[in-house]
């Protein structure tokens, strides 16, 4: 690049990442580093694939400008993701307090005797950003889905064995009240030592019951 130019446009490639049946869009800057008012136009090989916002202004000595370019929805991937599509920006000194409204087809003939700087821009296409993986919905991290079926039917288990249990202390201390009932009113010689052990058996499987 040479101090002689009028406008340095960064980049020169237009780079879309092309996805099928969407809008999508690139820029480019306009940098004036001159003291001079620079007018632009940008013209395409193909204006009905692409719009231009703006497609001509003025640059400010010293300043610089942004132009975005949206190419249409396409129904069809490129051959080997190329494009021959090229854009043109032309550029030349107008006077100071022009306006975009100012410009006109004549600022940027040649055979008129202008200066004007043309810089051509070609369309680069590259491949979209991978979307992340989905996480299933019923799987929290680090589980997998096997190892929760397993979980549930370890407790589904340990449920059923605790109403056992449940059901067996009840009737244990339903035939141990039917033992001290007997004992009271017959006073027969019920063994002191069964009795014992069918009261440690109730006791333990209460201790079981409570710990689940």
């Amino acid at each position: 690049m040479t101090s002689e130019e009028l406008l340095i446009i960064d980049p020169l490639d237009l780079q879309f990442p092309f996805e099928l049946k969407k809008s999508i869009s690139s820029s480019f800057e306009l940098i004036n580093k001159t003291d001079n008012h620079v007018a632009f136009k940008v013209k395409t090989t193909n204006p009905r694939k692409y719009t231009v916002r703006p497609n001509s202004g003025i640059v400010l000595p010293r300043s610089r400008s942004n132009v975005t370019v949206t190419m249409q929805p396409q129904t069809e991937l490129p051959p080997d993701m190329q494009c021959k599509d090229k854009f043109l920006v032309q550029s030349v000194i107008t006077n100071p307090g022009s306006t975009p409204k100012d410009i006109n087809p004549d600022m940027f003939n040649k055979s008129g005797g202008n200066h004007v700087e043309e810089c051509k821009l070609k369309v680069v296409y590259v491949s979209p950003p991978r979307k992340p993986s989905p996480v299933p919905e019923d799987s929290e991290e680090g589980t997998s889905p096997g190892a929760s079926e397993t979980a549930r039917e370890l407790i589904l288990r340990l449920m059923q064995e605790r109403d056992s249990i449940i059901q067996q202390n009840s009737k244990l201390n339903r035939e141990l009240e039917l033992l001290r009932h007997g004992r009271q009113e017959h006073r027969t010689g019920v063994p002191l030592s069964y009795i014992l052990v069918v009261g440690l058996l109730g006791i333990l499987l209460g201790y079981i019951v409570r710990n689940f």
